[in-house]
């Protein structure tokens, strides 16, 4: 077991269930949710959106994922955030570079401490990488930067790598995303990252859920840290089944978005409630029970020690 920081600690207990687990809402999305509805462009629209998912939904959840642009600081003047931890994304929408060469960037005016100030639990780092990319050391410098201040600040980092092909031109195959997938938990974890928020290992196409297990296994052997998976905007009875399998091979959770909320993305007022309050919420309340009854807790990677005089050199 690895040895973690009061404060880290305390972060990882506000953001994960008594039991240790993690059920993540996720609401960090952008642009993608301004070009699914021409309604939420504006930043009011936007932020609309993302409170009532938030009131509707985060009390089924063990931490909720919003983005400091929009919804963060919203969401707790409005009290929208009920007794459940608080993840603030830290990057900008997209990334620079070559899409074959992709880099990851802060939004601008934005920091770790700002987060940690604002009563953030946990920050949530999202690069794109490729083990095999010419930008690949670039991406990880940037990773163990981001996860100094973390340590600085003494704050939770949640790392999501999302995948890419080296040819602009074909998407990954499911085995070469098996290897990308697995490669990153092994090269990123390492450098002081505290949760691995991971994609499913395989293409959405491969069904073979003999697969999915041998390949979740190998994230769990690969990542020095507890691992969750995010949903990726798969359809719910796929995620449902996806996290069964990644909860089995050693996966600590999830963070779930579109798969649990994304229908309410065209809806607005009543319509759009009705929605959150029946089937979103029923969804979100089985996959919380599912990991609180089959993910590995953080408390199996962790330990701290606090000796009596902790605080004359904290």
């Amino acid at each position: 077991m690895k040895l973690i920081s009061i404060g880290k600690l305390r972060g990882l207990q506000q953001i994960s269930s008594k039991r240790g687990t993690f059920t993540a809402l996720a609401l960090d999305h952008r642009q993608n949710l301004r070009k699914a509805n021409p309604a939420l462009v504006s930043d009011a629209e936007l932020s609309r959106f993302k409170l009532d998912v938030t009131k509707a939904l985060a009390h089924r959840a063990t931490a909720v994922l919003l983005d400091p642009e929009v919804s963060a600081a919203q969401a707790i003047a409005s009290r929208a955030i009920p007794n459940v931890g608080l993840v603030v994304a830290v990057e900008s929408t997209g990334y620079t570079g070559d899409a074959t060469a992709r880099q990851a960037q802060v939004i601008p005016g934005w920091t770790v401490e700002k987060a940690k100030r604002m009563g953030a639990s946990a920050i949530k780092l999202l690069v794109y990488y490729h083990p095999d990319s010419p930008t690949a050391k670039v991406t990880e410098d940037f990773t163990a930067k981001i996860a100094e201040d973390c340590i600085k600040h003494d704050l939770v980092l949640m790392l999501e790598p999302l995948s890419y092909s080296l040819d602009e031109n074909k998407k990954l195959s499911s085995d070469e995303k098996r290897y990308v997938v697995i490669e990153t938990a092994k090269r990123l974890t390492p450098l002081n990252v505290d949760i691995l928020k991971a994609e499913f290992p395989l293409d959405i196409s491969d069904m073979d859920e003999s697969r999915w297990m041998d390949a979740c296994k190998a994230i769990s052997s690969a990542s020095t840290v507890p691992w969750i998976l995010l949903s990726a905007a798969v359809e719910y009875d796929v995620f449902l089944r996806q996290v069964t399998v990644a909860c089995n091979a050693g996966a600590s959770g999830i963070a779930v978005g579109r798969a649990v909320w994304k229908e309410a993305v065209t809806m607005d007022g009543d319509e759009r409630m009705k929605f959150l309050r029946t089937t979103a919420k029923y969804r979100l309340s089985r996959l919380t029970s599912l990991c609180h009854a089959l993910a590995k807790p953080y408390t199996d990677f962790y330990q701290t020690e606090a000796p009596f005089d902790w605080y004359k050199t904290y």
